[in-house]
This record gives C-alpha cells, structure tokens and sequence, in this order.
C-alpha cells in the first residue's frame, strides 16, 4: 500500500491530471483573471481548495503548500495584508489618488485664492461645495453603482475626477467652482466602488471585510500624508502642475481598470445577480439586518468627528495656548492614531472564529468616543487632552473599520455598492451636520457646549450599537453573525 501510494504520488507529480491543469489556469474570481505566477497566492486567497474531483484533491500538483506557522495561526478564509494588497494594488493606488486633488486645494488655498483673485475665505468655502455635490450625487447614484462592474463605475469616476483636476488647472474662479463641485461627485462613486470592487474579490465574508477596509485604511494613509508629499513637487512646478500631474495619474488608472475589467473570463459575480429597481434598492437594503442603524452610525461619528476636528485647533489655541507650530504634532496624532486603529481594527475585526467579535468591538470604539469626548472637552491640561485626541483618533477609527465590515459581510453582493455609497453619503452628510452643530453649541456655552452636542452624537450612535449587537444575537442559529 505505500509502494502503492508513493508511485501514485511519483506520477501525479509527472503528470497533473487534467482537472490540476484546468484549476491552475483559473482565475480568482470571476472580477478577473490572475497571472500564473500569483496562482499559489490567489489559491490561498480565494480560500478554495485547488480542485473539485477526487483525483485531482490528491494530487500534489492541485494541493497548496503548506502553510507556515505564522499562516497557519491566521484565521481560515483571510489571507495576510500583503498578499491582499498584491491582489488589490490597482484599487489602493486608485483610492489614495482620489483625496489628491482635495488635498491639493486645502494646501495651496492661499496661492489659489490669489491666482483667482478672490479671497481665502471665499474660496475656501467652495471646498463645501464637494461635500454637497458628495452627498447628493452619492445618494442619487446609490442603486446603480451595483448594475456595472465595480471596476468600470471606479474608472469612470476617476476620468471625472482627472476631467476636473484639469478644469481646476485653469485658475479661473468660475473653473474652480466647477472644480470643487465635480470632485466631490467623482469622489461619491470613485470611494465606493473601491471598496467595493475590493470586497468583491474575495469570497469569504471575513476577507472581504477587511479588502474593503483595506480601501479605507489606505485613504486615512493618504489624508496624513498627502499634504507633506505635494508641496515638494508644488515648489518645482506650482499647485497647477500638481492638479496635472493628478489629472494624468486619475487617467492612466481608470485605463489600467477598463483593462482588467476586460479581460474577465465570466460575468461579474454582481452582473449575474438578479438587478433590483431604483427604489426596490434602497428597500432591498433597509431590509439588510442592522443595515440602517449601521447607516446611521456612520454618520453620527462622522458628525461627531468632523466637528470636533473642526473646533480642534481654536480648542488647543484658547485653552492650552498651542500655537499653529506645536499644534501641527496635536493634528500628526489625530490622524496617525486614525490610521492605525482603522488598520489594525479591520484585521482584528474581521477574524471568522468569534462569534460576535466585529459587533462588540464596534460597542467598545462607541463607548470609548464617547467618554473620550467628554473628557476632552473637560481636560484641563494638556497631557490629558492628548490622550484624549489619541483615544478619539482610535476609537472612530474602530467605528469607521466595523461599519464598513459589518456593511460588506451582510449584504449581498448585488447590494454592496449601495450600501457602501449610502454609507459614504451619509458620512458627507455628516460633515455638515457635525461643524453646524459644533458652532451652534460653541455659541452657546462655549467647549462645554460643544462637548455636550457632540458627546450626545456619538451617545445617540452607542444606543445604536447596542441595536446591532442585540440584533446580531438575536439571529437565527443557522444564520451567519456577520
């Protein structure tokens, strides 16, 4: 029986059968084809097994290597950050070059200001106009981001947003009000259907969780960094050459998406799905368990974040004195601590073997905004104070990392790009909400004021939370978590 064995193993390993060669040559998902040299890491990937018959189960040829320690102690169905992001670096790159030309503006508002001859203040307050065009167009747009492959919705969205960085390049007033406006649209479609597109590659719902916020964690990567990184090339050939050079980086993605979206071998996982209406979506989706107050949470934190980032700075200046050169540390330890809690939360978040894990670690990042902010607002030193804006920058960014993976692992596929844009509408909707709201209690009873209103958000948001939990425990026995 082992002479029997080991010279069945000799000749599989000469000769694969044809049903190893077949697997070999399939793709990872029906999104696209993978090259043969990443087929060993689509394999692990796709957590499938290398082939469907008995004989070819048995052959080396068809079986994975085995797996290393470090591998092996990682939950089933979700691969390693880096053997995701080899599979998702079109999308990474897309959704970084998406914040570019925003972040281009808030850089050289001054300079721009002066080129269109019109003051800082005036043309700063364009930058609202994005928001706006965000939120309308993303809620209009929701239900048809799921009716194309997510790929061409991104491209499309990326050749309006290098249509628009162009149109910003001119200078004019009237260009950059149009600037402003088509950005913020482009954007509404282009983040969505990232993450989407990202999810959609992965069949476990765990691992789809974390690709799509794989997509949110290079975005906070990009909102940290990006400002540093555009001044040097700005020095050389001014914020007209950058908006460009974005143009023509927006471009050559969106080109590089259509490629790959052409060379699928079967139809989208999303187009073979039965399409639903207009409205029958958003009905479709509020039918998603806890789909809504995982909307509404979203947009609560941002409300409260948004504005308490936009009150940050007077805040530090009134109470502890910082000026705009000690405060920029205060703003590095903002958005570092977001980045790293929205990293580290959507690995950790997303493990399959703990029932409920993603849901209570969503109750632990509401529980600690809120407590954070109210004792922000109530610091009296500054030690104190920056623990608390660390505290804050974690905990949204846990919230943010749960929201979009809870949003990705229970809705269908069919239904993922109008959830994920929804969320996104929400989250701009929230961005107005927050600084109004913010101001309002400023001016009537000052921080305290604007620590009660915002806490009282992201209280509202806790409740929530609490709705999800015991929802998501509520389930059926038979039916997933999450």
């Amino acid at each position: 029986m082992v002479v029997s064995i080991g010279a069945t193993r000799a000749t599989s390993q000469r000769t694969p059968p044809p049903e190893a060669a077949e697997v070999q040559a399939r793709p990872l998902r029906a999104d696209g084809p993978i090259e043969q040299a990443e087929q060993p890491a689509v394999d692990a990937l796709n957590d499938r097994p290398t082939s469907t018959s008995g004989a070819a189960a048995d052959s080396p040829a068809a079986t994975a290597p085995k797996p290393s320690p470090e591998e092996s102690a990682r939950p089933a169905g979700v691969p390693s950050d880096l053997r995701m992001a080899r599979v998702l670096w079109p999308l990474l790159v897309a959704s970084a070059v998406s914040l570019l030309p925003f972040t281009v503006f808030s850089t050289f508002l001054v300079a721009i200001a002066a080129y269109a001859d019109t003051s800082v203040a005036e043309m700063g307050g364009l930058r609202g106009l994005g928001g706006l065009a965000s939120l309308v167009v993303g809620a209009v747009l929701a239900p048809l981001i799921d009716r194309m492959p997510r790929d061409l919705a991104a491209a499309g969205g990326l050749v309006l947003l290098g249509a628009a960085a162009a149109l910003g390049a001119i200078g004019h007033y009237a260009a950059l009000v149009a600037f402003c406006f088509l950005i913020g649209a482009a954007t509404s479609v282009v983040s969505p259907a990232l993450a989407t597109a990202a999810a959609d590659r992965f069949d476990s719902p765990a691992a789809a969780g974390r690709a799509a916020t794989l997509v949110t964690a290079t975005q906070s990567l990009t909102a940290m960094l990006a400002a540093p990184l555009v001044v040097a090339p700005g020095l050389i050939w001014g914020w007209q050459g950058n908006l460009l050079a974005v143009a023509v980086i927006a471009v050559v993605l969106a080109a590089l998406l259509v490629l790959r979206s052409n060379r699928l071998r079967h139809a989208t996982a999303a187009s073979a799905a039965p399409r639903l209406g207009y409205f029958a979506s958003f009905r479709a989706l509020a039918a998603v368990r806890t789909a809504v107050p995982l909307l509404l949470i979203a947009a609560l934190r941002t409300a409260a974040f948004m504005g308490y980032l936009a009150y940050l700075a007077p805040f530090y200046d009134e109470r502890f004195d910082l000026a705009p050169g000690p405060f920029a540390f205060v703003w590095t330890l903002s958005g570092a601590t977001f980045f790293v809690g929205n990293l580290l939360t959507g690995r950790f978040a997303n493990r399959i073997d703990r029932a409920l894990l993603t849901e209570r670690v969503l109750l632990l990042g509401l529980l600690v905004a809120t407590l954070s902010m109210a004792g922000f607002y109530l610091s009296r030193s500054l030690p104190a104070a920056l623990i608390c804006t660390a505290a804050l920058g974690v905990a949204h960014a846990v919230i943010a990392a749960c929201v979009v993976s809870l949003l990705v692992r229970r809705c269908p596929e069919n239904q993922r790009g109008a959830a994920l844009t929804v969320n996104a509408a929400g989250m701009s909707l929230g961005v107005f909400i927050g600084a109004a709201l913010g101001g309002a209690g400023l001016s009537l009873a000052g921080y305290p004021g604007v620590g009660a209103v915002l806490g009282g958000l992201t209280l509202i948001a806790l409740v929530l939370g609490m709705a999800v939990h015991a929802g998501a425990k509520s389930a059926a026995p038979g039916q997933p978590t999450g």
